[in-house]
């Protein structure tokens, strides 16, 4: 590719099965940035929500090109500072989405003064074709590390009514529970993250992970039959300084991927 990339994408933003926009926009994109994919044109925005079944959601993605990815040493995750959330909701009362926050809110104010929960309420041809409401959590550490937690509400026509009550309470467990997990990488981007390192110059890459998820691991096998990547795997129970669950130290040398489309200018 010679050309910065735009995509708009189209269909489901927000469900139970994968990790939404707002959690790809606040722990994904950081990350990338830390690879050096990075620029003014790097952004995700969300122009429509839309939750399952139906869908009709929009977002546009715009990437600049890179010729090669940095190496990364990420093993110092740090201490949490702050804690930030979108509360969405739509084709259903805004209501719902302020009674998310004060739910969240009741839990997490206990562990840490500075959080902001913002609400999200879109309306008409911007809320999709079908109702719900949702809530992700990121919280941020001092050395720039995102780890994220979110839930939705069931589609329409499936299971049970959900609360918002419920679903903002049961989200920020959530949060605790992958901040208890730690490391420099949340469980949602432990794969991208391995993924950049494989394809990274031929350097000794590092990043210190959480207990891996089990899509984690079915990915390194992955790795290792396409691009012949075995990764050195430590483990490194938690002590005096690691605190939370055992973390996992990963290292591996990059295969030396490169653009060869782009110029060297």
């Amino acid at each position: 590719m010679k050309h910065p990339l735009k995509i708009v994408l189209r269909g489901v933003t927000n469900d139970q099965v994968d990790p939404s926009v707002d959690v790809l926009k606040a722990t994904a994109l950081p990350l990338l940035k830390q690879f050096g994919i990075d620029g003014e044109s790097f952004e995700l925005k969300i122009v429509r929500r839309g939750m399952p079944p139906g869908g009709g959601g929009e977002v546009v993605f715009s990437c600049p090109v890179r010729k090669v990815l940095k190496p990364i040493q990420l093993t110092d995750p740090g201490k949490i500072k702050r804690i930030r959330g979108m509360a969405y909701s739509v084709r259903v009362s805004p209501q719902m989405a302020n009674r998310i926050v004060d739910s969240a809110r009741s839990i997490l104010n206990k562990f840490i003064p500075d959080i902001y929960i913002y609400t999200d309420h879109m309306k008409g041809v911007n809320s999709g074709k079908s109702p719900g409401f949702g809530l992700s959590l990121v919280a941020e550490t001092t050395n720039g590390t995102f780890l994220s937690a979110e839930l939705a509400s069931n589609p329409q026509g499936q299971g049970a009514a959900v609360l918002p009550e419920d679903l903002g309470r049961n989200c920020a467990r959530l949060l605790l529970e992958e901040i208890y997990r730690g490391g420099c990488v949340d469980s949602t981007n432990q794969s991208l993250a391995l993924l950049l390192m494989t394809l990274g110059q031929q350097d000794v890459s590092k990043v210190l992970l959480g207990p891996l998820s089990p899509y984690t691991i079915e990915f390194l096998r992955h790795l290792k039959s396409f691009f012949q990547i075995m990764f050195k795997i430590e483990t490194k129970p938690c002590g005096e300084e690691l605190k939370g669950g055992d973390k996992v130290l990963m290292t591996c040398v990059g295969v030396g991927f490169s653009n060869l489309s782009k110029t060297l200018k």
